[in-house]
């Protein structure tokens, strides 16, 4: 009898037993790259390589999520220039729309672009090297042609070192 209440008891707690509900998968919110990471970048060659392959190449501007330099618990959503990619993790550079940013030391004008919906002039930020999972970009949001994504790289390799 012992067993026939303990072998009632485990089906009870089988079929009680919480089950984990599937969690959606948060994308991870892109982070300022190490400086490891940005000295091993600054010894890549910057090449401009975007293709229409649904995978994020250098060139390509996407939107992710970005966390506030003053508190990282906060941020939005904003284009970001990849710059390169190793692998899955992508490399890049954060646009803004806000007019302020000309003529600020570390900040590139860009101009406007199909990023932008609004069709704003966009400026990047040549300071602040930020790190992505292919997996956390929100959306592709357009391609920097040639002429542009070599002022960057020719602003990175003049004031920053970069190769």
């Amino acid at each position: 009898m012992a067993n026939l209440w303990k072998g009632v008891a485990a089906t009870v707690g089988r079929m009680t037993r919480r089950v984990p509900t599937p969690r959606t998968a948060v994308p991870t919110p892109a982070q300022v790259a190490r400086r490891r990471q940005v000295a091993a970048l600054r010894r890549r060659q910057l090449v401009y390589a975007p293709e229409l392959d649904g995978r994020a190449d250098p060139g390509e501007i996407v939107w992710t999520w970005v966390p506030y330099e003053d508190d990282p618990r906060q941020g939005k959503d904003r284009p970001v220039l990849v710059i390169s990619r190793v692998s899955r993790t992508l490399f890049g550079l954060m646009l803004s729309s806000q007019s302020e940013r000309d003529g600020q030391r570390h900040w590139l004008a860009l101009g406007p672009g199909p990023w932008d919906r609004d069709n704003r002039p966009s400026w990047v930020r040549l300071d602040r090297v930020l790190t992505m999972r292919e997996d956390s970009i929100r959306r592709e949001g357009a391609i920097l042609d040639r002429e542009r994504f070599e002022r960057v790289s020719q602003a990175l390799r003049a004031g920053y070192g970069w190769r």
